[in-house]
C-alpha cells in the first residue's frame, strides 16, 4: 500500500519544482494558512489570497485552479502525514499490532484528523467535480479498513462492512456531531470503539 494524493496531480511524489516556483507556492500557502486562521475557511476567497500574497489574481488561479483546488492543496500535507502514519508508522495505528487494535486506532486517529482539518476537507469537497466518496484518499481509507477486517477473520462481505464502518468516519457526519450537537471527540472515539469491539469478537 502506498500514499495516495488527494486528487490526481497533487504533490505526493511528483517532479520537484524549480526553486523559485517552490518559493512562490510556499508564499501563497503561508498566506492562505494565515487567512484561514484569521477569518475561517468559508471566508477565504481567491481575491483575498492574491491581495495578502501581493500577486495577481491570475497567478493564484494558475497555481490552484479554483478555490476547491486551494483547499485541497492546503489539506494535502496533512493528508500525506495521516497516510504515512497508518501505512508506515508505529503500532497500533501502523503495522505490527493485531488488526483489531489497528482498526480501533485508525478510527480514533481519523476522528482527531477531522476535528483538526475537517473544515478544510469540507471546503475542498464542496466545489469539486469529483464525488467525494470516489476521492483517492477515501478509496484508500476504505481499502485499509477492508484489509484489517479480512486480517481479523471477518470473511463475510468485508467490502460492504468496510463501507458501513467508513461511513461513521465521514467528515461531514463527524463535523455535524462536533459542531451542531457539541459531541466531544472523545465521545465519538468511544462510540467507534464500541462499534468495532461488537463487530470483531477478538477485540
Amino acid at each position: 500500500m502506498s500514499l495516495i494524493p488527494i486528487r490526481p496531480g497533487s504533490p505526493f511524489g511528483t517532479q520537484p519544482e524549480r526553486s523559485d516556483a517552490a518559493r512562490n507556492r510556499e508564499r501563497l500557502l503561508r498566506a492562505a494558512r494565515d487567512l484561514v486562521a484569521e477569518h475561517g475557511v468559508d471566508a477565504v476567497t481567491m481575491d483575498m489570497l492574491a491581495c495578502r500574497a501581493d500577486v495577481g489574481k491570475g497567478t493564484v488561479f494558475r497555481r490552484f485552479g479554483s478555490r476547491a483546488g486551494l483547499m485541497m492543496t492546503l489539506l494535502s500535507d496533512a493528508e500525506a502525514e495521516f497516510q504515512r502514519e497508518f501505512i508506515f508508522g508505529p503500532p497500533p495505528l501502523g503495522p505490527g499490532a493485531p488488526p483489531c487494535e489497528r482498526l480501533l486506532a485508525f478510527g480514533e486517529a481519523r476522528i482527531k484528523y477531522v476535528e483538526e482539518y475537517g473544515e478544510l476537507a469540507r471546503a475542498a469537497a464542496e466545489h469539486s467535480p469529483q464525488n467525494r466518496h470516489d476521492a483517492p484518499p477515501v478509496v484508500l481509507w476504505h481499502r485499509h479498513i477492508e484489509m484489517l477486517l479480512r486480517e481479523a477473520g471477518l470473511d463475510r462481505d468485508p467490502w460492504l462492512l468496510a463501507l458501513s464502518l467508513g461511513a461513521t468516519l465521514d467528515p461531514e457526519r463527524i463535523l455535524h456531531a462536533l459542531r451542531a450537537h457539541g459531541v466531544p471527540a472523545e465521545r465519538l472515539a468511544a462510540s467507534w470503539r464500541e462499534l468495532v469491539t461488537r463487530l470483531l469478537k477478538d477485540c
